[in-house]
Formats: C-alpha cells, structure tokens, sequence
C-alpha cells in the first residue's frame, strides 16, 4: 500500500458510510500499531479500541475517537470531527499555552545554529518561521527530556499543519509541507526515546509523507534514512534494507557526498544486522570513500546532518560490529571514532556507550562491560530516554547464569527501580 492510507477507497468508504470504527481499524493496521498499543498511547484499554472499532454505523463516543484519530494522524473530517468544536477548542487552548510557554525558549536557542543552503536562510515567509521554531526544538533535545518535548512539539506540528491545509499557493504549500515534514521527524525522534516505536513509525510515515508532497527528493530520502535506523534498532534489517534501496532511488545518481556516506553507513549496518560481514565492510569502505569526495565547504544536504567525515563512519563500524559479535571492530574503531562520541549529545554518547560494554562483555570482561553500562543508565535517568534504558535492558539479557557475577548484581539493582 502507498501514500498514505486514507487515500485508499476502503477507508475513504468507510468515512462515507460513517462507519469510524472501521476508519480506525484500517489505518492502525495500515500502521502496524495493534490495538494494546494504540489504547496504551491513547490512555485507554484495549477493549475499548475493540469497542469503537467493530461499532460500525452509529454514535461514537467523541473523545476516545479523537484520541485515537490524532495518535494515528487521520484528517479528523474523516472520523466524523471536522465540526466537532468542544473537544477541538479546548485541545487548541491547551496547544496555545503550550506555545507560548515553549516556543520563545525554542527560538531563543535556535540564535547560534549554523544552516546551509537549502535550509532556514533560503526559504521567506510562514515556512521560515515556523522551521527556526523546529530548529530550536531540535537544539534542545540535548538538555530537556523527549517527554517534556513531545507536547509542544506536537501542538506546533498541528500548527503548521492547519496553516498548509489553507495555503492555496502551489510554492508556498510545498514549502509548508516540507516543515511539517521536519518536525513530524522529529516527532518520532522523540517517540522513538520515549520507547514508543510505534508511535515513532507513525511519525515517521507523515514525515515521508509530507516530504513526497513537497516534491522534495533528498528530504523524502533522509525521512526514509530516518526511519531504516529505527528499524535497525527494532531488529527488521530487511524493512531497513527496503527503505534505504527507496531512499537511493529517489535520490539518482550523482549525490552529494554527504548524502551517500551517510546511507552507506546505514546499509553496512542493514547488512550487518542481517548476519552478512561481506557486504557490510564493502559499504563501510564505500561510506569512507563517499566521505573523500566531499569538498570542505559543502553544505549538509539537510538541516540535522552537519557534517560525515571518518569518525561517524567508524561509528558505524561499531554499531556493525555489535551486530556482526565481532568485538575487535568495535575496538578497532574506537580510536577513530572517538570525536564523534565526544562531540554527540549525552543520549547519543550512552547508546555507543553500550555497543562498547555489549563488545566486552562479547569478549569475557564482564566487569568492564557493565562499569560502561552503569555509566549509560545514569545519562538514561537523567534524560529520561527510555530507549537508552532499553537498550541496557538487551544487555542485561545477554547474562542468563542464574549466580550472575557482582557487577551483573549492581547494575540489576539500579535498573530494575527504573520506570520510564
């Protein structure tokens, strides 16, 4: 299935018949949300997402249908709440609090962000405002916490989303539509450190969605980047493999540097993750010589990727290794790698913090291995990043002895009182 989903006749039939239940149920599958998770994202119980799903044509109740319309991201006038004003109005007041509080921090610290061209400096009008604000969102990821972030975030995409709905000029739509797709990617950045992948793909979709829309090929090539790492994370190398084929595709020939080392990172790590070493240092040697052909003053081919050079690949080359257990990888590479943990936000440091413990403890050193790990959980507590927490979780896993040794013993006391 393409597009997005309330495209199809079936859903669009669905809406037409007023049967919203159905609307739901085929984009949560479209989505591959199931309904525990959708209830649990919306404060609701499974049974009452069955509920509304198999109610067919009658009354709905009005606030569980629009919990779950805007988890999944339907146009409401689907759903039947395009002239619903109660629930509508008070969301918008709570959004313009939200605003009004945030957004003047966000745009305060988007002053010193250096942009190239093909971002905030060449684009007038609502869409230039509207990207400072995501960049300043953006630039706060490294110190406030995805939780405190996802709300206004959210209201802000809603923002830009109401503006394009009523711009009727073709340019100026696509330009709105390509700052939907920035923040809608950043959306799932914060889902996807909240441990809420499903959520995250939601995101992620819109994103590659509202990108296509604005006819921007190297946009909808970093959105599908985007949402390969997930997948890698989440262990479906092949669906990783896919998007990142997709994302070349849209792309062509004669790429930027940056561009191609930058997805050739992420196909070695595919490839790793699917077992096959062969092709995963073939594309680590071609994301390295993708990195010779970038001229000193290029500019990054999107706002968040400021620069590839030999440290992110040999980032990469760890996080292959830790797929392939090849520790002498990951340690081979650290030397190389070491400006780019340096230079990474605290969130980003912890998770190569732990492809580091995940080599030792490969290797015997269990002690090692979780004095990194420890080290990790305290940048996951203070972040709150329940994907750092996770990803520690997967470690712990790896120690199945039931008399696990001293330092297994100190790192389960401090991770099994963490609720996040």
């Amino acid at each position: 299935m393409n597009g997005e989903p309330w495209a199809t006749s079936a859903v669009r039939g669905a809406s037409a018949s007023k049967d919203f239940g159905r609307v739901i149920r085929l984009v949560r599958e479209f989505r591959r949300i199931g309904q525990a998770q959708l209830g649990e994202a919306c404060g609701l119980t499974q049974s009452s997402i069955s509920r509304m799903e198999k109610r067919g044509v009658g009354t709905y109740d009005m606030q569980i249908l629009a919990k779950a319309a805007a988890h999944l991201q339907i146009p409401p006038e689907l759903v039947g709440l395009a002239d619903s004003a109660t629930p509508a109005s008070a969301r918008k007041e709570d959004e313009q609090v939200l605003r009004r509080n945030f957004l003047a921090g966000a745009v305060a610290a988007v002053a010193p962000l250096n942009v190239g061209p093909g971002s905030l400096t060449t684009i007038d009008g609502q869409a230039a405002s509207l990207r400072v604000v995501t960049a300043g969102f953006r630039r706060l990821d490294g110190t406030v916490p995805a939780r405190q972030l996802i709300d206004p975030v959210r209201a802000h995409l809603r923002l830009v989303q109401e503006l394009a709905h009523g711009v009727r000029d073709r340019e100026q739509r696509g330009r709105l539509a390509a700052a939907g797709s920035e923040l809608a990617s950043f959306a799932a950045w914060l889902s996807w450190d909240m441990a809420d992948q499903g959520s995250a793909r939601v995101w992620y979709g819109t994103a590659i969605g509202s990108a296509r829309r604005a006819g921007d090929p190297m946009l909808s090539a970093y959105q599908a980047g985007s949402l390969a790492q997930l997948e890698l994370s989440s262990g479906n190398p092949a669906e990783a493999t896919a998007l990142l084929r997709g994302a070349r595709r849209s792309l062509g020939p004669g790429l930027s540097g940056i561009a191609d080392a930058w997805l050739a990172s992420l196909e070695a790590q595919a490839f790793a993750a699917s077992g096959n070493e062969v092709e995963s240092g073939r594309a680590l040697a071609a994301s390295a010589s993708a990195i010779e052909r970038i001229p000193g003053e290029e500019p990054a081919p999107w706002p968040w990727v400021f620069t590839f050079n030999e440290a992110k690949v040999a980032a990469a080359r760890i996080a292959c290794g830790v797929h392939l257990r090849r520790p002498d990888w990951v340690f081979d590479a650290l030397r190389a790698a070491e400006p780019a943990i340096r230079s990474g936000h605290a969130k980003q440091r912890a998770l190569i913090m732990l492809d580091i413990a995940d080599a030792h403890l490969e290797n015997g050193h269990v002690d090692t291995a979780f004095a990194f790990a420890n080290q990790a959980i305290e940048t996951g507590l203070e972040y709150r990043s329940g994907r750092v927490i996770d990803r520690a979780r997967r470690l712990r896993r790896r120690v199945s002895t039931a008399t696990p040794p001293r330092a297994v013993r100190r790192f389960d006391d401090r991770l099994h009182g963490i609720y996040i």
